[in-house]
C-alpha cells in the first residue's frame, strides 16, 4: 500500500518539509482533517468563578475538533464516548479512548485532537483543594463509579452537600490506568524529523536506511537517538505509534482491516500482533468488552456545545 503522504507521481516530499496547509500534525499531534473544528480552550468552564471543588461539563462538538496549544490553571481530567481524543503534552502523546481518560496538571501546556462525533467531557479541580497528586501527565482509568460521579458532579441541580459527598468519592476512586496510553517523542533533532513525518503519515514505510539516506546521517545515529530518546527501536517505536493511532480510526468505527491497510501493514493479522504487544489484547477485545458495548449503545444526553 502506498503511503498517504506521497504525491501522485508516488515521490514522497523531501525529509523536513512542510505539510499541506491545514494538514500538520501540530500539536494535536496527528494529520487535521479538512472539516476540522480548530478551538481556543477558555481557561475554565463557566460557573468556575465562584470557589469551587471539582466542576465538570460534557460536549458533542458534532465535528472533528482541535484545541490550540493552552493550560488551565486548574487540574483538568478529560475523557471520551463514542470516539477518541488525541492530546499532545510535552514531550509525549497521549491517545484516549473509552475506559481511559487523561489527567493534565495545573499550568501544563496541552493540545489536543478529537474525532467526530465523540462526546467529550472534562472536570476541572481547585489545585488548592485536591488531596490527590501524579506525577505529570497520567492516564487516568475511568471507571463507570468515577464517570458516573463526575457526571453527576456536570448537574448544576444538587445541593452543596450532595456535591461534597460526591466530590470526597472522586479522590477515593481516582486511579492511574495501567498500562499508560503515552507515546514518548524523541525530542532529539537528528530523530525529530522523522516523528513528526510518522504523525503526518503513520503508513510512511521508509526504512531506516532509507531516512538516514534522506537526512545524510548514518542509520546508527538514528538509531542511537531513538533508543536513548525514548528507550524504542526505530522500529518499535514506529509500530507504537501506529497502535497509537488505531486507537482513534477503531475509536471511530473502523474496520481492523481498513485501519491495518490505512496504517501501512500488508496483512491484517500482523496489524493484530502488533496491536497485542503495544496494548497486551486484540483490537476485538479492547473495543467489545461488555463495558464498552454499552457505552456505545447507551444515550448519555450531554449537551450540545
Amino acid at each position: 500500500m502506498s503511503a498517504t503522504g506521497a504525491d501522485p507521481s508516488g515521490r514522497r516530499p523531501p525529509s523536513g518539509s512542510p505539510p499541506p496547509p491545514g494538514e500538520g500534525a501540530g500539536l494535536g499531534a496527528w494529520r487535521r482533517e479538512p472539516s476540522t473544528l480548530v478551538k481556543q480552550a477558555a481557561p475554565l468552564p463557566g460557573g468556575a468563578d465562584a470557589p469551587f471543588v471539582i466542576i465538570a461539563e460534557s460536549h458533542v462538538p458534532g465535528a472533528p475538533a482541535e484545541w490550540e496549544p493552552h493550560a488551565h490553571p486548574a487540574h483538568e481530567l478529560v475523557w471520551v464516548r463514542c470516539g477518541a481524543v488525541t492530546a499532545r503534552v510535552g514531550d509525549r502523546v497521549f491517545t484516549v479512548s473509552e475506559g481511559c481518560g487523561l489527567w493534565v496538571p495545573t499550568g501544563e501546556v496541552h493540545a489536543g485532537r478529537l474525532t467526530a462525533r465523540a462526546e467529550l467531557h472534562t472536570a476541572f479541580f481547585a489545585p488548592d483543594r485536591t488531596p490527590v497528586a501524579f506525577e505529570g501527565p497520567t492516564a487516568i482509568a475511568m471507571t463507570p463509579v468515577l464517570e458516573s460521579l463526575l457526571l453527576h458532579l456536570a448537574r448544576t441541580d444538587i445541593d452543596a452537600g450532595a456535591r461534597a459527598r460526591a466530590e470526597a468519592v472522586v479522590f477515593d476512586v481516582l486511579e492511574p490506568s495501567r498500562p499508560q496510553p503515552a507515546l514518548q517523542l524523541p525530542g532529539d533533532p537528528r530523530a525529530d524529523v522523522i516523528a513528526e513525518a510518522l504523525l503526518r503519515d503513520p503508513a510512511d514505510d521508509r526504512s531506516l536506511e532509507e531516512w538516514a539516506r534522506d537526512l545524510g546521517v548514518s542509520p546508527r545515529t538514528i538509531s542511537r537517538a531513538f533508543r536513548t530518546a525514548t528507550g524504542l527501536s526505530f522500529a518499535q517505536w514506529r509500530q507504537s505509534l501506529r497502535i497509537h493511532r488505531a486507537l482513534t480510526l477503531l475509536s471511530e468505527g473502523c474496520e481492523v482491516q481498513d485501519a491495518s491497510e490505512r496504517l501501512g501493514y500488508a496483512q491484517t493479522s500482523t496489524f493484530i500482533d502488533a496491536f497485542r504487544r503495544v496494548m497486551g489484547t486484540t483490537p476485538g477485545t479492547y473495543f467489545d468488552t461488555p463495558r464498552a458495548t454499552a457505552d456505545r449503545n447507551s444515550v448519555s444526553g450531554v449537551r450540545k456545545s
